[in-house]
């Protein structure tokens, strides 16, 4: 019962906190004009408030505070919001005037090394892939830093639909949060529900509201990134707590050999921004380019430029990453090694994250009669204008545009 209140009372607070702080900072954010302008690489045709992260992180401290009065396990997760503050600051400068490049990289290493020096951990342990278990510090070290930089990338390159980063980052967040409950890491249950929670209010609003849409921008995705950078860390740390207590619970229970492969597990939990990101970085490197470079070459440009609406693009690419979990999880049922899992997330990934992006470029450049049935069904993906959808913009919107909207949908 203890552990139910744990994780409940913190995410209902951060919840009520983001739901009733999301209008005043969108109002701040439109009177200061902090808005993400269109340009050639973006899909939006109109400024777009980016104060979104500020929220987010209200809404996770706000709760980690009340949760941290259930239950003293939360102050083992002081490094990590340590860390996401430091995030937090580089990502509201880089929303409000901009951060090159350059000094944003070496600024993520740095607060990937705070993050090491403060907790004490690093990714040090293989847990049987290819034979391997534990690994040393020289090598543990740079191999977290490298983790947990492209991981922190990824989620920020992948947030360029409305609905994608909020509703990626709340499934991603859950499913940790899941293990974390089954393994009995309370502190981190709480902080993974509490991420998804503060996300919550983002993706009603950027899916259905109009004048209410507002981004967590580099903000909400750096705070994002470590944090699931930090879980990722707890998962494949040496002697991890979460790591053994799900091999001794249900490895236990098997009488097949079968083995929980943590790395494939972790690996095919964030599958669809760290493969998306490895292709487009990689396609730009083989083009004579820098790998940060921006353009729309990413999968979710492609769904788009092929008539599908960001909504249901937002749930294509879910339901990839929610796919590629499914087939590590039937590689672990049927007692695959750590090394087999590995690969099996791999292949699978290969396969529809970037098979899918491949698959649609070629169609697409040859004009094929897949293209054409595909640009038709792209058309019923558009629900905007029904009646359903229309009230409930105006509710989000809290204003009379959706409102007008619906009359003349009404007539």
């Amino acid at each position: 019962m203890i552990t139910l209140v744990t994780i409940l009372i913190p995410c209902i607070v951060s919840l009520i906190v983001v739901w009733f702080g999301y209008p005043k900072l969108l109002e701040v954010a439109k009177r200061k004009n902090i808005v993400d302008c269109p340009d050639a690489r973006k899909l939006q045709k109109t400024p777009v408030p980016v104060l979104g992260g500020v929220a987010v992180f209200l809404g996770v401290v706000v709760g980690l505070i009340c949760g941290a009065c259930f239950s003293r396990e939360l102050m083992s997760l002081l490094p990590v919001l340590l860390s996401m503050m430091i995030m937090f600051y580089l990502g509201l400068i880089d929303d409000a005037i901009g951060l090159g490049s350059v000094f944003r990289f070496f600024a993520e290493i740095a607060v990937v090394m705070v993050l090491i020096l403060s907790s004490g951990f690093c990714i040090n342990d293989f847990y049987g892939v290819w034979g391997l278990g534990v690994v040393p510090l020289w090598l543990g070290l740079p191999l977290t830093v490298i983790a947990s930089v492209g991981i922190i990338n990824a989620v920020n390159m992948v947030d360029g639909v409305n609905g994608l980063s909020s509703g990626l980052g709340i499934t991603i967040s859950v499913v940790f949060g899941v293990l974390f409950v089954l393994s009995g890491d309370i502190a981190n249950a709480v902080l993974a529900f509490v991420m998804a929670t503060s996300l919550f209010p983002f993706l009603l609003h950027n899916v259905f509201g109009k004048s209410s849409k507002m981004y967590i921008g580099d903000t909400g995705t750096m705070i994002l990134g470590i944090m699931l950078s930090w879980f990722v860390i707890v998962i494949l740390r040496d002697g991890s707590v979460v790591t053994e207590s799900l091999m001794s619970r249900y490895d236990g229970l098997a009488s097949d050999g079968r083995s929980l492969g943590a790395v494939a597990l972790c690996l095919s939990v964030l599958s669809v921004p760290v493969f998306d990101t490895l292709r487009v970085m990689l396609m730009r490197i083989f083009a004579g380019r820098s790998p940060f470079s921006p353009d729309k070459t990413h999968l979710h440009h492609r769904f788009i430029s092929l008539g599908i609406s960001h909504s249901i693009t937002a749930l294509f690419e879910i339901s990839i990453n929610t796919i590629i979990v499914l087939c590590w999880f039937t590689a672990y049922l049927f007692a695959a090694g750590p090394t087999m899992q590995l690969y099996i997330v791999i292949a699978a990934a290969l396969l529809f994250v970037v098979g899918s992006y491949l698959f649609l470029t070629w169609h697409e450049s040859r004009q094929t009669a897949f293209i054409a049935k595909f640009r038709r069904f792209s058309r019923l993906t558009h629900l905007g204008h029904t009646g359903w959808w229309l009230r409930f913009q105006a509710y989000l919107d809290g204003d009379s545009s959706s409102a007008h909207h619906l009359d003349e949908f009404s007539q």
